[in-house]
């Protein structure tokens, strides 16, 4: 009797079901994705707006939605933490132009794309930077709680990719109004110099500071009535012979 046979695809699906079967740790809570621990960009402008308007285009299998975080929240989350109006006058506008992460036969094909537009109080454009980022990521599990973890890890791999872009496409385009963050050092004071004289030779000392000489003060005047002591040293009489 002939031993059955495996079909090809089945062999192939075998190690995805012994996985499954294994079981896989699987995340139910998820750190909320932020960039506050970093330094602000400081432009100068006096506001910022966060055009966060985009929608997934009709027709699209966009699963973006499903991830702890959606795209769209993360990106304008990253916007609110690294960027801040330093000026007076003029605006500065953050716009999302794609958020997208589409399922794609056994993929997820995410795109996200960003740009500033800084602007004069005339309306007259000013300054301008972009910045994208594009990831793959194959479905390995499509429960719900496995695609949950793997949108998550997808979403924050982008915004670790889009937040380096983002600051490096500012600081190139837009380096004449970056401020600094960062408070100036204190000018440094001048050197006291010391002559320590040439080598193999001693430094002489200082000369010492001599006290000085004190006087002492004049006797005091006698009271009226009285005469006042002699200076002079007394000497005591030289005694009599009393012997003959």
């Amino acid at each position: 009797m002939m031993p059955p046979r495996i079909s090809r695809r089945a062999a192939l699906a075998l190690p995805l079901v012994l996985a499954a079967c294994g079981g896989r740790d699987v995340p139910t809570t998820f750190e909320p994705l932020g960039w506050d621990y970093l330094s602000r960009l400081k432009l100068n402008v006096g506001s910022i707006e966060i055009d966060d308007s985009w929608k997934p285009r009709p027709g699209t299998r966009d699963v973006g939605h499903l991830a702890p975080t959606p795209p769209v929240k993360a990106l304008r989350q990253m916007a609110e933490d690294r960027l801040i109006a330093g000026g007076m006058t003029g605006e500065a506008t953050f716009v999302i132009d794609e958020a997208s992460i589409v399922e794609q036969r056994e993929n997820y094909v995410g795109n996200f794309a960003v740009h500033i537009a800084l602007s004069t109080p005339d309306g007259t454009r000013s300054g301008y930077a972009e910045a994208r980022v594009t990831r793959t990521r194959t479905i390995d599990d499509d429960s719900p709680a496995v695609v949950r973890a793997d949108l998550y890890d997808m979403v924050r791999q982008m915004m670790t990719d889009m937040n380096v872009e983002l600051e490096y496409q500012i600081r190139q385009r837009m380096r004449d109004y970056l401020q600094t963050t960062a408070p100036s050092a204190p000018e440094p004071g001048p050197v006291e110099q010391q002559d320590l004289g040439s080598p193999g030779t001693s430094t002489p000392a200082p000369a010492p500071t001599l006290a000085p000489t004190l006087t002492p003060p004049p006797p005091a005047a006698a009271p009226a009535g009285r005469t006042a002591p002699s200076a002079v040293p007394f000497t005591s009489p030289a005694p009599t012979n009393l012997l003959r």
